[in-house]
């Protein structure tokens, strides 16, 4: 029996939150929230140009994933639960790579006033990886303007993102090891995942497995 109302999928560009996301919502009859990415005017300029970018692209996507809180809240008759390609909090953390002192000061003062009203998931899943895996599933995916992501950056971000997971608390969290496994074309390694999350409930509030 589902125990959740809102899943949150977690991981760094590439990590395959969002195949996961829609694999799950499909097989257990969930809505899909998923984080608008594309819809970021600043977002190619972005990764041609970091420093020059920076603040517009954290503000614009400060503002999509605020205004999807709403989506997370709102319950239908027609989905037993919400499954999410993200969490609110994980801004602060493109924010902290990205901005300079000024940027983030000021960025603070709004992120504090929305972070207090997000929404917190009743499950927390994060997927790590290996740089070599991301940038694998990058090329693979063919988005144009991903392409152009500078190696170094990446790993910034994939160290950056750990930090966070490891230390975040707000919710019951599992970390899957997904850098050797293939949950989009083996159905084995997809139902693991799909066992641990619903057959049984989690014994503590924050589990590491590995798919074998």
């Amino acid at each position: 029996m589902n125990q959740y109302n809102y899943i949150a999928i977690e991981g760094v560009i590439g990590a395959g939150k969002t195949s996961l996301c829609n694999l799950l919502a499909e097989r257990y009859n969930a809505r899909v929230v998923l984080e608008e990415f594309e819809d970021n005017p600043f977002l190619p300029l972005f990764y041609k140009d970091r420093e020059r970018y920076a603040f517009q692209t954290q503000l614009a996507f400060l503002a999509s994933r605020f205004h999807q809180q709403e989506k997370l809240f709102t319950r239908d008759l027609f989905h037993d639960m919400v499954i999410s390609d993200y969490i609110f909090d994980k801004d602060r953390i493109f924010a902290r790579l990205n901005l300079d002192e000024d940027e983030m000061a000021l960025y603070d003062k709004i992120y504090h006033i929305m972070s207090n009203i997000a929404a917190k998931p009743d499950l927390l899943i994060y997927i790590q990886s290996s740089i070599d895996r991301l940038q694998k599933n990058i090329k693979q995916r063919g988005r144009s303007y991903e392409q152009d992501i500078d190696p170094d950056y990446l790993m910034e971000l994939n160290d950056s993102y750990n930090h966070f997971f490891h230390h975040y608390d707000k919710s019951p969290i599992l970390i899957i090891n997904a850098s050797e496994i293939d949950f989009v074309n083996n159905h084995e390694h997809l139902t693991y995942i799909e066992d641990i999350i619903f057959k049984e409930p989690l014994r503590g509030n924050r589990i590491y497995v590995t798919p074998r």
